[in-house]
């Protein structure tokens, strides 16, 4: 059986001992093929397969987009006669979440209850081994002459799975994870991650078919400060390998391409300690070398062993500058997480606590993977951290938008270690002014990070200032109080390095293709690097614009500005319930309003107030509310320029202090804070995207007419509001309030915040009824007047709107009395009687005509003789007289004549009489 093996090339021998391992995996593959061969043949006779020994599965799509289902036994060579491959479904086609394909008929199936499917997707949450398709593979940074040696020294050095999750390694060995997937459609993958230690260098990247990396964002993860955080990555359609890579670097330790360096030891300045009483630490000797750590991502080392940027057009990790592949280019900015030496833009000093005086001494002291404050002369003292950029580069798609204001940002990672009631202040200067103090942290804090955002384009400077006590007093007892940085990083600087490099769309010249910037509100397609507008009423991420997945829908009521950058609500809303709909138009609340707070005071009886402004709809989208910092501008002589601070948002806060206890003819504000930065969406629900506009906060309407509340959020991110400040504003009908209304508080949380991180407010007006419409009037008929009547239209009372349509005017109709019918009436009754009388005396006329002639026969018809000629007529002869008495036979009634009359009338209008033949025979009818 092991024959086989023998024919392999004999030169195949002598590669190092790599080949001898993959010679022997040969033979093994060899040997099993023969083997079934083998098996096969002597075997018995295979049966038919049942459904249960096999399965189905696609083949790879061909160029056309088809494929064909085929059926695979779980067992090879177990049994035969397997169905015939059938035509497959469309590589495109998929399943929704919450269904599965059933690849008997290939048709899409609801899973079956207490089962859950993702459709296109696919979830790893279970880590007791490492699922298909995974892969896990290390190796050592360092280069050294024997390749085998460094992989084995690496061999245990992989992701683990650990039953809820796989970790990875901690050593100095590069350790990855791979995971390839071929996408019908462009998707994305998320995972979680934790990641606190930042001696430890965390990469995820992705990779196509051309081993180039998709480059949405920067490959080298955050640490993570709050325990498990998410991330999300694009994916484009195709083939996508995904790398999770880590290495652990340690400025004691082995690192790729080592460079010695002499290690020197010298004592903290200012010296605090005496090396010569008994017990004291001896300074180490100098002279021991060792590896250089590391260089800050868009560095490289050079052989001198310092680090040196990367040219433009390039990244790195630290290591070597790589050139940005075609259709990108540098996201350039600084990410300072190596601190060997401090960077040659910022500076460090010790400002007195008491004087106010620089000391000419070191604030901050590098230690490798931190740095941290120094000791300082005085435990009051102020250990200042500059660092100063000298301008920034954002894309032009930002500088287009004139209501985003987000130039670039800063993000860096702290921490305080304090005994007492130590402060850590974080300060920005513009163009060489003072600083301003942002944001202030007291007493000890845990490692965390913390985001600013810059507005504008200038020289800025940040400053860090640790200051162990507040206390007046000369001394060092809170030596072990420190404040560390791990990392500083601030995107978009002008002349900055790259850490990665991002798409780019592409324009056509003489010497190629080359980068270009989209107009705003355009992303960049990833395959062909053109430029394409976003679809209505829908923004784009301005700093990730690639594809069309860039383009986020607006929420509800809201729609976007003209270049896409901002979602905004034009003043006007529609809702419908189960009985109507309401239109709204608030144009009459577009104007901004101010709101002062209750009266509060400080610790030592000083009154201040908390003051809002609120701009709620329309113009553009432009934030209109504005609270400024006025309190250097009141200090500064008549004529002098002041530098105030101003905040722009749609619904901000600032304190003020009135006038009576300042001192000045004005109030001073102070403290301005965005409370709102973007609309999120107006609707009539209580929640939107996580924020709740509680209806108990306010008495609750009355009118049948729902609230209409606007959803904001705002940028800021502080230490106790993790996820921005958010605000509410419940718009509600109130006839009797005239445009603009009143604004009021949650009388349970008389600053607008029961939480510190939502506000509530609650705008009354009648410009917050709906727009009138047919069904708010109703119409009034007044009763026929001298032939008049009119229709008046009044509105519903109480009346619950406000503009939209008029009332009718009033319609006037011609109408005709009650008399005038009775007068009709007795009219037709008399005109009718006259009739019956004319007839009735008309028909008797006649009737008495025809009786006079029937009574002329009958006595004719008496007489006895009966030689009597017949008579030639029976009409009057010339000379009788009509008037000649007339002999009755019978005595009948007038209804009766008439009714004999009209009986005896013949077809051919003559009237039949009967008569009698004088010897009594039968009558005869004439």
């Amino acid at each position: 059986m092991a024959e086989p093996g023998h024919s392999l090339h004999p030169s195949a021998r002598g590669r190092g001992r790599t080949e001898p391992r993959t010679l022997r995996l040969l033979r093994l593959l060899l040997w099993v093929g023969t083997a079934f061969q083998v098996t096969q043949g002597a075997g018995p006779e295979l049966h038919a397969c049942k459904e249960s020994e096999y399965h189905y599965e696609y083949t790879a799509c061909d160029s056309t987009g088809s494929r064909w289902r085929v059926a695979v036994p779980h067992t090879p060579g177990l049994c035969t006669s397997l169905p015939d491959p059938v035509k497959g479904t469309e590589c495109s086609f998929s399943c929704k979440a919450g269904e599965f394909l059933d690849m008997k008929d290939q048709s899409c199936k609801p899973c079956a209850e207490g089962r859950y499917s993702l459709g296109t997707g696919i979830r790893f949450d279970e880590w007791d081994e490492l699922p298909h398709g995974f892969a896990s593979l290390s190796t050592n940074m360092e280069i050294e002459d024997s390749t085998l040696e460094s992989t084995e020294n690496c061999t245990s050095s992989k992701w683990v799975p650990l039953g809820d999750y796989i970790a990875s390694n901690t050593d100095e060995c590069t350790a990855t994870l791979m995971y390839a997937v071929n996408l019908k459609q462009s998707g994305t993958v998320n995972f979680e991650y934790y990641y606190p230690d930042s001696s430890i260098i965390f990469e995820f990247f992705v990779q196509n078919d051309q081993c180039q990396p998709n480059a949405d964002d920067s490959r080298w993860m955050k640490t993570t400060e709050k325990g498990w955080e998410f991330h999300s990555v694009e994916l484009n359609r195709g083939n996508n390998v995904l790398y999770w890579r880590t290495t652990a670097f340690s400025v004691w330790s082995k690192v790729s391409k080592p460079v010695l360096t002499q290690l020197m030891y010298k004592w903290a300045q200012p010296k605090i300690c005496s090396e010569d009483l008994e017990g004291a630490v001896k300074l180490p000797a100098s002279g021991f070398k060792t590896h250089c750590p590391p260089c800050n991502p868009g560095f490289f080392k050079t052989n001198s062993s310092t680090c040196e940027p990367c040219p433009y057009g390039s990244y790195s990790n630290g290591s070597d500058c790589s050139h940005c592949p075609a259709g990108t280019e540098p996201a350039v900015g600084f990410e300072y997480k190596w601190w060997n030496t401090l960077p040659t833009n910022m500076e460090t000093t010790v400002l007195s606590g008491i004087n106010f005086e620089y000391k000419g001494m070191t604030g901050w002291e590098v230690a490798g993977d931190h740095i941290y404050s120094a000791v300082g002369a005085s435990d009051n003292d102020f250990m200042i951290l500059t660092l100063v950029v000298p301008g920034f580069r954002p894309p032009q798609s930002v500088m287009a938008d004139t209501e985003n204001k987000e130039v670039a940002r800063i993000t860096f990672v702290f921490e305080t270690v304090c005994s007492v009631n130590c402060e850590l202040y974080f300060m920005v200067g513009v163009n060489s002014r003072t600083n301003s103090p942002v944001e202030t942290w007291k007493g000890s804090k845990g490692k965390q990070s913390y985001t600013y955002i810059i507005e504008e384009n200038a020289t800025m400077s940040f400053t860090w200032a640790f200051q162990r006590t507040t206390f007046h007093e000369t001394g060092r007892k809170y030596t072990s109080d420190v404040a560390k940085i791990y990392s500083i990083n601030v995107t978009n600087v002008m002349d900055g390095v790259a850490s990665y490099c991002r798409p780019c769309a592409l324009e056509a010249s003489d010497m190629g293709s080359s980068c270009t910037s989209c107009p705003a509100g355009y992303y960049i397609d990833r395959d062909s690097g053109t430029c394409h507008s976003c679809p209505p009423n829908t923004i784009l991420k301005a700093h990730q614009p690639y594809g069309a997945q860039a383009c986020i829908p607006c929420g509800p009521g809201t729609k976007s500005n003209k270049i896409h950058s901002l979602c905004y609500n034009d003043c006007t809303f529609s809702v419908s319930t189960s009985t109507r709909t309401f239109e709204y138009n608030f144009l009459a609340l577009e104007n901004t309003v101010s709101l002062a707070g209750g009266p509060s005071f400080t610790s030592k009886g000083l009154k201040y107030f908390h003051h809002f402004t609120l701009s709620l709809c329309g113009n553009q989208g432009k934030k209109m509310s504005v609270c400024t910092d006025n309190v250097t501008d009141l200090r500064i002589p008549e004529g002098e320029s002041g530098f105030s601070k101003p905040i722009t948002a749609y619904v901000c806060q600032a304190v003020i202090i009135p006038p009576e206890v300042t001192g000045y003819k004005a109030g001073v504000s102070s403290q301005p804070v965005s409370l709102a930065d973007r609309l999120i969406g107006v609707t009539t629900d209580m929640t939107l995207d996580g924020i709740t506009s509680p209806a108990e906060l306010f008495h609750p309407e009355s009118l049948g007419i729902p609230d209409v509340i606007f959803f904001y959020r705002s940028n800021d991110v502080t230490q106790s509001c993790s996820s921005g400040r958010s605000t509410t504003i419940r718009v509600r009908c109130s006839p009797l309030q005239p445009a603009p209304g009143s604004l009021s508080l949650p009388s349970s949380c008389s600053d607008g915040t029961c939480d510190g991180c939502n506000f509530h407010f609650l705008w009354a007006s009648v410009a917050a009824c709906p727009l009138c419409s047919t069904a708010d009037y109703h119409a009034i008929v007044s009763s026929c007047v001298a032939g008049i009547q009119k229709t008046t239209y009044v509105w519903r009372e109480p009346k619950l709107c406000s503009g939209g349509i008029s009332l009718p005017e009033q319609r006037v109709t011609i109408c005709k009395t009650i008399d005038f019918w009775l007068k009709v009436g007795i009219s037709a009754g008399t005109c009718t009687a006259i009739l019956l009388t004319v007839l009735t005396c008309y028909f008797w006329k006649k009737n008495q005509k025809l009786e006079y002639k029937y009574s002329k026969l009958v006595m004719n018809a008496t007489l006895k003789d009966c030689d009597l000629p017949a008579a030639d007529s029976c009409a009057i002869m010339e000379g009788e007289d009509v008037e000649d008495d007339l002999i009755f036979t019978s005595k009948k009634s007038l209804f009766g004549k008439i009714k004999s009359f009209t009986s005896k009338r013949t077809p051919d209008g003559f009237d039949s009489v009967p008569l009698k033949t004088s010897s009594g025979g039968p009558d005869m009818d004439l």
